[in-house]
């Protein structure tokens, strides 16, 4: 049985090589509302966070700029990032998914941009880890206490 559940979506994340032509989408013509930005130099990336909603069903829309467009990660590659999924126990998640053979990207369950603990889904499997979301990169993320009882 799986000790988890999936409550929702918490995030799209898009990537462009300039995320002031990819905000004059998303917030002057979408209406959506910045509400933080996030720098990394490990996760090579300069991103805004928009919102859609309120309180715990709000989503996050990410627009991410690489720091350097040549150094990896690639956040504008592809377009459409990652999704990122509210999770309800993500540490069980994290431990049966693995023992099912999904694979995860290095650097295992840290704290994410909008400071949730989060952990990501590798796009692509290998021997050790036959099971990935198939070309998708997905980013799991524990639910606070108030989207859990919101959502589940």
């Amino acid at each position: 049985m799986r000790p988890f559940r999936i409550l929702g979506i918490q995030q799209i994340a898009i990537g462009g090589l300039d995320k002031s032509k990819l905000s004059r989408f998303w917030v002057d013509i979408l209406g959506l509302t910045q509400v933080s930005t996030f720098q990394s130099e490990s996760e090579n990336v300069d991103e805004d966070i928009l919102q859609i909603g309120e309180g715990p069903h709000a989503v996050e829309v990410d627009l991410m700029q690489p720091l350097d467009p040549e150094k990896r990660p690639r956040v504008h590659e592809p377009k459409l990032n990652h999704v990122g999924l509210w999770v309800d126990n993500l540490a069980e998640a994290v431990s049966w998914m693995e023992e099912q053979g999904v694979r995860f990207t290095p650097g295992g369950i840290r704290k994410g941009a909008s400071g949730h603990d989060v952990c990501f889904v590798h796009p692509k499997s290998n021997d050790a880890f036959p099971l990935s979301a198939e070309g998708v990169l997905v980013e799991l993320v524990q639910a606070p206490p108030e989207v859990i009882e919101a959502l589940g």
